[in-house]
């Protein structure tokens, strides 16, 4: 399992000791969420911020992408030092999805698709080979420290039927109130990266990510 903590929970107050913590986590990942108060209702962060976390963490850049402009956006964050950008189905065109994961991999970086908890996750299987990862959001999106939604679990299982029988290697990521009791739920479904953040940054973060492992 990998443990991808969201920044967007981080207490910036005391941004360095907690980023050397999760450092020395076993975490992986770190996943940033990007908000353009268009998209979703709220505003988050912007290029520069992940060029400073790039410089005091080596984890893997996850950039989620909650934006009206992904693909303006992708370009600038890829620029910044991302290593996967994950862009909402809701937000392009069908003739601008595939395009776009094309793109990001010339480029020698990682795509990912996303959907909110409405969009029928029918909508991702024309996608399955396209993509490195999908992430099925287990909240709305825009605010953390949301409470889980259950229909998740189910999305998650029909995707990971759908990957294994086509043999491709896409990865299944969940975001949106997880904690240890939600995460072995998406884990027995057949997630693969779990998202975090208010569970990880107000606990003791390496116990926190323990636990979701």
């Amino acid at each position: 399992m990998i443990v991808a903590p969201s920044v967007l929970s981080l207490d910036f107050t005391d941004t360095r000791t907690q980023i050397e913590e999760l450092n020395a986590s076993d975490a992986a990942w770190m996943h940033f969420d990007v908000m353009d108060g268009h998209f979703v209702p709220n505003l988050s962060f912007g290029p520069d911020i992940l060029k400073a976390f790039c410089k005091i963490s080596p984890l893997f850049k996850d950039v989620h992408l909650m934006v009206s402009d992904p693909l303006t956006y992708s370009t600038i964050f890829l620029e910044a030092g991302a290593d996967l950008v994950t862009v909402h189905y809701e937000a392009m065109e069908e003739d601008q999805i595939r395009p776009f994961a094309q793109r990001i991999h010339s480029l020698g970086k990682k795509a990912g698709l996303s959907i909110k908890p409405k969009t029928p996750v029918e909508v991702l299987k024309p996608y399955l080979a396209d993509f490195d990862l999908f992430l099925i959001m287990s909240v709305e999106p825009g605010f953390g420290g949301q409470k889980f939604h259950a229909e998740a679990v189910g999305r998650i299982r029909t995707l990971r039927k759908w990957i294994d029988e086509a043999g491709v290697a896409a990865l299944i990521e969940v975001d949106g109130g997880i904690n240890e009791e939600t995460g072995a739920m998406c884990r027995m479904a057949g997630c693969d990266v779990l998202v975090a953040g208010s569970y990880v940054f107000k606990n003791d973060i390496k116990k926190a990510v323990q636990s979701l492992e």
